[in-house]
């Protein structure tokens, strides 16, 4: 028995009809869903600002080494020894960050469940080394809140861009004005586009 398509998508495909060709033309986008908690943000940042394939690496040897990934495992590691599993300088004081705020307390992913989406992001963003992007990914992976609009994210950039026939790639900027008739169904039309942007990735791979 086929499964029904989220409303969401077809209530989006209603406000932007390119995103209901898209619907029709690939199906429903595969689930973000990612369960919560530490190792899910610990991996959303060793993702930031490098390929899929290069993230992947790093976290699969982080994994390893790390046996458990856990506060106590990361911080059991200085900042030399989490880099001899490539993260950067930079990114392992960002782990040791995180791991600290979740052992002190001061970071409750059970506390964040009931809380409003910008609170949520205000909240994460005081740990250092996550920034809004993350935070928005956070919210629409792991909370699976239905208006969530990743601005920064370059992929949804270029496939904005590339779906809605824009000139040139739309800034972070841009972005936000961009989805403002797309609420409250903002995170099926990251969703969607993220599905364009992998098959025009494609096609011009094969190009």
């Amino acid at each position: 028995m086929t499964k029904p398509i989220e409303d969401g998508f077809h209530q989006v495909g209603l406000l932007e009809p390119r995103f209901a060709e898209v619907l029709h033309r690939h199906g429903e986008p595969p689930s973000r869903k990612r369960p919560g908690g530490f190792e899910t943000v610990l991996k959303i940042i060793m993702q930031q600002q490098v390929s899929i394939a290069s993230a992947d690496a790093i976290w699969g040897r982080l994994r390893r080494g790390l046996g458990t990934v856990n506060p106590g495992a990361v911080l059991a590691l200085d900042d030399d020894a989490l880099r001899a599993f490539g993260l950067s300088r930079q990114k392992a004081a960002y782990a040791h960050s995180l791991a600290e705020a979740v052992a002190s307390g001061s970071l409750n992913f059970r506390k964040l469940r009931g809380m409003a989406d910008e609170a949520v992001i205000a909240d994460l963003v005081q740990i250092k080394g996550i920034g809004r992007w993350t935070a928005e990914i956070y919210l629409l992976a792991v909370m699976q809140r239905p208006d969530i609009w990743p601005a920064a994210d370059v992929a949804l950039m270029e496939a904005a861009r590339d779906l809605l026939g824009l000139a040139d790639r739309p800034t972070v900027k841009q972005m936000a004005p961009l989805a403002e008739p797309w609420r409250p169904y903002r995170t099926y039309a990251a969703r969607l586009l993220w599905l364009h942007y992998r098959h025009i990735s494609r096609r011009e791979t094969a190009g």
